[in-house]
């Protein structure tokens, strides 16, 4: 039987590193002409990137966990770097020392990202597959803070004429606010007691919230991709943030599947 951290590892690398390389493209988009150094640096990580994932196609589920664990420090170390140059870029940002079309919570977003994905692929080189109870919320925050940065970035990239899209995503920017501010109430009340139902419900309920965020990104990527709506949005950025959603719903229902077992243990 395969080793689950063996499959996490290679499935979380295979989204990331997309992910990465993708952040890598837009913010070199973004950049004026006279940032060049920059630029030059975003397409660095492309080709680091590419390579990981042409390296990953190398490995299988029966890979020897040692294998995984040695990538995982490759790819670490990769996913680090990368948050680093997008905090600098961030810090160039906020000092006004560059000006460009990237917006400095995008910056933000995608360096929060970058951290989210070294962390796990630390997590898994220490044998935790799943996050305790007590941590489940905290996950949450983190991405339904980043479906409330997707729809902010949605409302703003839109042709300010594209009025009854523009106000959908105001909307889910304001549904996944309020979202995150339940999620922290619900940190600090939580009884240890009550840790599984509670949990339960509150993944129910972010679940509904991103189904519904993800049904209104395939419809504008699939508008955008048939050139049926104004805006300054990547046909790939459309497809992104839509991943992104899909993903964040599969990892509701790992959390499920954690807390299920655990109960039964119980």
């Amino acid at each position: 039987m395969a080793n689950p951290i063996v499959l996490r590892s290679l499935d979380e690398i295979r989204f990331w590193s997309r992910i990465m390389k993708e952040h890598a493209l837009f913010l070199s988009l973004g950049f004026t002409y006279e940032q060049k150094q920059l630029i030059a640096e975003a397409q660095q990580f492309i080709v680091i990137f590419e390579r990981i994932e042409e390296k990953l196609a190398r490995f299988s589920a029966n890979t020897d966990i040692r294998q995984i664990q040695a990538f995982n420090n490759e790819v670490y170390q990769a996913a680090a770097s990368i948050w680093s140059y997008k905090r600098k870029v961030l810090g160039l940002t906020l000092r006004c020392e560059i000006r460009h079309n990237n917006f400095p919570l995008l910056i933000d977003h995608v360096s929060r990202e970058a951290a989210y994905f070294a962390n796990r692929l630390k997590e898994l080189n220490e044998g935790k597959l799943a996050p305790e109870p007590e941590a489940i919320i905290a996950e949450n925050v983190f991405f339904l803070r980043i479906m409330a940065d997707h729809a902010k970035f949605i409302g703003h990239l839109l042709d300010p004429s594209e009025r009854k899209l523009v106000e959908q995503a105001r909307e889910f920017s304001h549904d996944f606010d309020q979202l995150v501010f339940q999620a922290v109430d619900l940190d600090s009340m939580r009884p240890q007691s009550e840790t599984v139902p509670m949990l339960d419900q509150f993944l129910d309920q972010n679940r509904v919230s991103v189904a519904s965020l993800r049904d209104f990104k395939k419809t504008a990527r699939e508008l955008i991709e048939a050139c049926r709506i104004k805006s300054n949005i990547h046909p790939l950025l459309a497809d992104h943030t839509f991943r992104e959603a899909e993903r964040f719903l599969e990892i509701i229902d790992l959390f499920e599947a954690s807390l299920n077992a655990q109960s039964i243990k119980g």
